[in-house]
């Protein structure tokens, strides 16, 4: 079965195709990060508007680099929550007239769930019952969440940020630091040439056996170190950082340690509170999920307590579509599939 994927939820355009639901054949990815990066973060009106030009080439150029014709598609499938209504509108419409004019079933995925399915990319030998149920988590720029995983299609919430997602922190501290936008991959690069000692961040840990997580105290402590405690007076929250190279780098080795840190334990824990035998794998999903340390931590945990670990190839850690076609494939295996009354909404099932 080959399946046509479509995702759109924030600031990346992307389709691909996907065959048996792990073959990527195509995987095309139009970035905004430039149309952004002045602003420091998404603006979701230029998010939709470059959508709306980039949807049709970018399905195009997928199918094309596939070696395929539109009639040789069996379904057709696009990421419909949660995420920027306006982008997801614009994915969905396009989905939704594909699938109608070829006459061809649409499945509606929710983005999240597919971070979780990333990690089973390219492997066309994984059998659920080697994975599953499993532990997943998935980190992004707006969420941090663990979830039990029954399977490809059937997950549950476990604990998840109860203020900032950790690649918002990440953007946050870049941003605190002068460095640009986004902020994950240049604070991770950086990090790596710093002295992790240097500061003392908090690591989140809320309430004994909690799966819950805050950012926010993090952000202020980075924000602190790097301009002080403010007085009376108060300080100029836009005012240049003066801080040597070498001072950055020890900031952003802190904070990558202090934040890690806290992603580590809270999987840690859920590990030791899994009833029975205990899950078959970690399934780690996200843009964070690229993160150098990040990976390291939990291929380390996987490894002491026994645990496979799948973590997805650094083509599908960031939005993508291939992710969204492969999970679409696992409900079509399963008869469902959706109608065209499929709405967008801003939040999931999974939120």
């Amino acid at each position: 079965m080959i399946v046509l994927g479509i995702e759109s939820s924030c600031d990346e355009t992307a389709a691909a195709v996907v065959e048996a639901g792990r073959r990527v054949r195509s995987n095309v990815i139009a970035s905004q990060v430039k149309l952004h990066e002045e602003y420091g973060g998404v603006v979701p009106e230029i998010a939709s508007r470059a959508h709306a030009e980039r949807i049709l080439p970018v399905v195009q150029r997928a199918v094309r680099e596939a070696g395929i014709e539109l009639r040789d598609i069996d379904a057709i499938a696009v990421g419909h929550r949660p995420g920027l209504i306006g982008a997801l509108l614009v994915g969905v419409s396009a989905a939704k007239a594909l699938a109608w004019s070829l006459g061809v079933p649409i499945v509606g995925v929710d983005h999240i769930e597919a971070h979780l399915y990333a990690g089973l990319l390219d492997d066309e030998a994984w059998r659920a019952g080697d994975v599953f149920p499993a532990l997943g988590l998935v980190v992004s720029g707006g969420h941090t969440t663990i979830f039990r995983c029954e399977s490809a299609t059937e997950v549950r919430k476990l604990g998840g940020t109860i203020d900032d997602a950790i690649g918002e922190a990440y953007d946050k501290a870049a941003a605190i630091l002068g460095l640009s936008y986004p902020g994950g991959p240049v604070v991770d690069k950086r990090a790596q040439r710093g002295d992790e000692r240097a500061h003392d961040f908090p690591i989140s840990r809320l309430k004994p056996g909690s799966l819950d997580f805050s950012f926010s105290g993090l952000k202020t402590a980075v924000l602190y170190a790097v301009k002080g405690v403010p007085s009376g007076a108060g300080w100029d929250a836009k005012a240049p950082v003066e801080l040597s190279e070498e001072a950055i780098d020890d900031v952003c080795a802190s904070f990558q340690r202090a934040a890690v840190g806290a992603v580590t334990l809270k999987m840690g824990r859920a590990l030791e509170q899994w009833a029975g035998e205990g899950p078959k794998a970690m399934m780690l999903g996200g843009g964070v999920s690229a993160n150098s340390r990040l990976r390291a931590e939990m291929l380390r945990l996987g490894e002491e307590r026994g645990v496979p670990v799948r973590i997805p190839k650094m083509a599908y850690c960031l939005d993508n579509a291939a992710m969204i076609a492969g999970l679409a494939y696992e409900r079509l295996s399963r008869g469902e599939a959706d109608g065209f009354d499929l709405r967008a909404a801003p939040t999931g099932a999974s939120a």
